[in-house]
């Protein structure tokens, strides 16, 4: 690899995070054992790529304000370039999340500076040819950055999208943009389900890799693993085994190690399985961007390798 590097379209929001034994039903409140305000959304998986050694730029927009001091901070703390200056007078967005006893969790977003993309914005991201750029489909939903992106996608760019929680909510005009540029898509097994009308995650990665020249798919499957179809193959990439404390970022945390094994030249089999090693590793600890660094990763899937 010589001169890679992720640029990150995708929004940085602020994160609530609340420490719980159990999601409340309507109307209840749940007591908070504690309680912390992390940089999240778009950061977790730059941050996954950063550890693993690979150069990030911030591409997406950051704001002024509290929440926008967090994250500038953030990424400052990790050795993330950000691309544009901040806009004013918006804040970033900020998301609620409750982690329960057995380490899921549940959340609500809402969008700030961060869903704000113009084509002013667009025409400053000049990927390299060794570089990759990462979409979640967030940035597709948000109003104001969903026709921008939509004109300024288009084939052959060196794209990863995750389609996020909201591929459902997404215009179908703009969701096709976005799957017509992409060359990896990583997402999953619900996600990819919607995509697809396909429960089942082998098949669903099947049919996303169709016709991606040079990329394919990866339908992350939690515990199981993943199923990576490249170059009209499928194969199925066993988990990690680990007993997770908390696992908000983890898909993220398998995005960035993904993207940053290929920009190291990893063929995509070995990058699905340091991308299953990073994202179960990042639920040994508590908060959204905790995953290990490639050699952490490397470490332990030759280690798991060595039991078998």
């Amino acid at each position: 690899m010589t001169g890679a590097r992720l640029i990150q379209l995708s929004g940085v929001i602020v994160d609530m995070i609340y420490w719980i034994d159990a999601v409340p039903v309507a109307g209840a409140e749940a007591t908070v054992h504690r309680h912390a305000l992390a940089a999240g959304g778009g950061f977790n998986a730059m941050v996954a790529a950063r550890r693993a050694g690979l150069p990030v730029t911030y591409a997406a927009s950051l704001g002024t304000g509290p929440f926008a001091d967090i994250a500038a901070r953030a990424l400052a703390d990790e050795g993330i370039s950000i691309l544009r200056p901040q806009k004013a007078h918006l804040d970033q967005g900020c998301c609620t999340v409750l982690i329960d006893a057995q380490g899921e969790r549940s959340f609500i977003a809402a969008e700030g500076a961060d869903g704000v993309l113009t084509d002013a914005d667009l025409a400053l991201v000049r990927p390299a040819p060794e570089d990759w750029l990462l979409l979640s489909g967030y940035a597709l939903g948000y109003e104001n950055s969903r026709e921008a992106l939509s004109r300024w996608l288009r084939p052959g760019l060196p794209l990863v999208f995750d389609p996020s929680p909201l591929v459902g909510a997404i215009a179908a005009e703009t969701l096709a943009s976005a799957l017509a540029a992409a060359r990896w898509i990583s997402a999953n097994q619900v996600e990819a389900a919607t995509l697809t009308g396909v429960s089942d995650a082998a098949e669903a990665a099947q049919r996303l890799a169709d016709g991606r020249t040079g990329g394919g798919a990866v339908v992350r499957d939690g515990a199981n693993g993943c199923y990576l179809a490249f170059e009209d193959q499928l194969t199925h990439v066993a988990g990690h085994p680990v007993c997770p404390v908390d696992t908000n970022g983890a898909g993220d945390a398998h995005i960035g190690a993904f993207i940053a094994s290929l920009a190291f030249g990893d063929d995509p089999l070995t990058a699905a399985r340091i991308a299953n090693v990073t994202a179960a590793l990042s639920t040994l600890k508590e908060g959204p961007s905790t995953a290990p660094t490639r050699e952490e990763a490397l470490s332990a899937l030759l280690a798991a390798a060595s039991v078998t």
